[in-house]
């Protein structure tokens, strides 16, 4: 199910499948390069004490600072924010799962929360809703490489360097079925990093999916951006009610 009418219906080959050509992603690197460094700042949690918990996990290579603009986005909407405190996103480990349990427990609501994941944070915030359901009310991913092959992108091959393991094993499941809780996967034709298709997934592999106009990077540093993911989140968390 939809909860965004798509820009076009159909992806073209080199949109839908493929990692996307060289053109879009020297395009993430020049808009992101200036970017990244506005972005940094303090870790802790932001917006009202009694608001709709949310975890934000960033992406390869980023960390909470740099998740700062969506996070400060969910805050000024109500929503009670906090980083995943786990430093760099250096790659999977085998204890990944287990440190975000741990930092979820930490934080204290005794309810379930939402899980935003950025990109590799979207992977593992699938997994986690898999393993430790009882802790999360649902999860969104952004531009995440959840489906398809692993290779569907143009960073493997520098993650497989900097994790130490190939992306077909990571060492911890990379499963393509939906997790059970609910899952809106928002993905973007202009993702300069991610193929369409890995981040849209098909209909059995999320609940919802929406498309945004932007570039990869901007989901976690762009305010703009930001304000449009934290549009779709409401919209589907109302489709849950």
């Amino acid at each position: 199910m939809n909860i965004s009418r798509p820009i076009r219906e159909e992806l073209p080959a080199w949109e839908g499948d493929d990692a996307p050509p060289t053109g879009l992603q020297l395009r993430e690197l020049a808009w992101n390069s200036v970017r990244l460094v506005r972005h940094f700042a303090k870790r802790g949690p932001r917006g009202p004490l009694d608001g709709e918990p949310v975890l934000v996990i960033p992406g390869f290579l980023c960390s909470d600072e740099t998740t700062l603009a969506l996070r400060k986005e969910l805050a000024a909407a109500g929503f009670r924010v906090h980083g995943w405190k786990l430093g760099w996103n250096l790659g999977a480990r085998a204890d990944t799962l287990d440190r975000i349990r741990d930092r979820v427990e930490s934080l204290g609501h005794g309810r379930p929360i939402l899980v935003v994941g950025w990109s590799l944070g979207g992977v593992y915030a699938r997994e986690f809703a898999r393993h430790y359901p009882q802790h999360v009310k649902a999860v969104v991913t952004l531009g995440a490489p959840f489906s398809g092959d692993p290779r569907q992108n143009t960073v493997w091959k520098l993650y497989e360097y900097v994790a130490r393991h190939p992306v077909t094993n990571p060492p911890i499941p990379r499963i393509t079925d939906k997790p059970p809780v609910p899952h809106l996967a928002i993905w973007s034709r202009r993702d300069g990093l991610i193929a369409p298709r890995a981040a849209r997934g098909l209909p059995h592999e999320r609940d919802h999916e929406a498309e945004l106009d932007c570039h990869h990077m901007a989901f976690g540093v762009s305010r703009s951006a930001a304000r449009k993911v934290v549009h779709q989140i409401n919209n589907f968390l109302k489709s849950l009610a």
